[in-house]
Parts: structure tokens; C-alpha cells; sequence
């Protein structure tokens, strides 16, 4: 439904203003409107702080139409009085929304670097989502084929493994049996980027990683 603002030459038409515009930043939702270039078009003087909710929005929405209006303006008024009204007959119909955003189309197409900055803004809250991407804490046994596996070889095979997301962390040699011990080791992976099971089949039981592995077992996994 449109909201009606009359009289913004006065106090009493600022002060309903100041009341309509308590708790909102704009004249409509979120964002600068057509709206809010309309009402502040209509307002002769910068309000003063009677009218702390006008002052506010009056400084933001100026703000933004300055960049797109660089000249430098003398200041000027715009003198007359009202124009008295006219009989019902010769009034003009009341023209369709579409027909006052054609006339008050005041910003025209998008400029080289209102797209550049769009276009940051896209991409600040693309990194913002990856940076939110999960991540988790898996503990991992890494078992060598026989007791005379060479053991710091293997770690150093292990580690070698570079994958973006994967981060190696502390480890241990824990006895097996028979003289053989197993590699068990820290890892935390950004959930995204790395898949634990193709981590193990592709890159520690395959080549080169093999000539020290047998096999690997998945002992805890936790989300952070």
C-alpha cells in the first residue's frame, strides 16, 4: 500500500516523517528506493536534529545519490506556492507505478564500476561460504607390510601427501603384535575439499605410498 507524505516544507510534515521512519532505514524495506529520492527530492532543507530518524535517513540517502551526481552544486531553491487544487473534472488520472519509475528513472544503467563493485561483493560472500565449510578431526591406522618396514620411511611416505584441506597432525608408533607396529596419526580435513576414502585408495595404498603401506583403517572421525 503507498504511504502519502504531504507538507515536508513544515513541522508538522517532518515530524510525521521522523515518526514514520522510526525503527527503518529507508522509506521502503532494506534498501534506497525510488521512494526514498522521491520524499528526499521533496524536502527543502537538511532537517535538523528535531527530527533525528528524518536526519539520519536524509545524511544516508544523500550518501549514496552524491557519487552518482558529481558536479558541483551553487545551491539553489525552488520558489511559488502550492498550486491551488483543481476541480474534480479536470483532474488527470493518477499515473501507474510503472509510469513513475519510467519518469523517475534517475540512475539509468549500471556503471563500470558500480559492476566491478557488485561483482567484489560476489565474491566477498563466496569466500565468506567456503570459509564456513566444515571441517573434521579423523584419527587414522596406518599399518606396514611386515616387521621389517622400514617405519620413518613410511611416516615420511605419509606425510608426503599434500591435498588442499588436509592437514597432518600428531602421530605415534602403537606395538601390533610379532614385532610390528602401526603408524597411528591425526588428521583434519576441510569436509569440502577431502574425501577420507578417496585420500586412502588413491593416494596412501596406491603408489608411491604402497612400498611402505598395506593398508589403513579409519579409527575415529569427528566434526569441529
Amino acid at each position: 500500500m503507498a504511504v502519502t507524505f504531504s507538507d515536508l516544507h513544515t513541522q508538522a510534515g517532518l515530524k510525521a516523517l521522523d515518526e514514520y521512519l522510526a525503527g527503518k532505514s529507508y522509506i521502503s524495506g532494506d534498501h534506497l528506493s525510488k521512494d526514498d529520492v522521491k520524499v528526499f527530492a521533496a524536502i527543502a532543507e537538511i532537517p535538523s536534529g528535531d527530527y533525528p530518524n528524518v536526519s539520519k535517513w536524509y545524511g544516508a540517502v544523500s550518501s549514496k545519490l552524491a557519487p552518482r551526481f558529481p558536479g558541483k552544486a551553487a545551491g539553489v531553491r525552488i520558489g511559488g506556492h502550492a498550486a491551488p487544487a483543481q476541480p474534480a473534472e479536470a483532474k488527470e488520472p493518477a499515473a501507474t507505478a510503472d509510469e513513475d519509475d519510467d519518469d523517475l528513472d534517475l540512475f539509468g544503467d549500471e556503471t563500470e564500476e558500480e559492476k566491478k563493485a557488485s561483482e567484489q561483493r560476489e565474491a566477498a560472500k563466496t569466500s565468506t561460504k567456503k570459509k564456513e565449510s566444515g571441517k573434521s578431526s579423523v584419527l587414522m591406522d596406518i599399518k606396514p607390510w611386515d616387521d621389517e618396514t622400514d617405519m620413518k620411511k613410511l611416516e615420511e611416505s605419509v606425510r608426503s601427501v599434500e591435498v588442499p584441506g588436509l592437514l597432518w597432525g600428531a602421530s605415534k608408533l602403537v606395538p601390533v603384535g610379532y614385532g610390528i607396529k602401526k603408524l597411528q596419526i591425526m588428521l583434519t580435513i576441510v569436509d569440502d575439499l577431502v574425501s577420507v576414502d578417496e585420500l586412502i585408495e588413491e593416494r596412501l595404498t596406491a603408489e608411491p605410498c604402497n612400498e611402505h603401506v598395506q593398508s589403513c583403517d579409519i579409527v575415529a572421525f569427528n566434526k569441529i
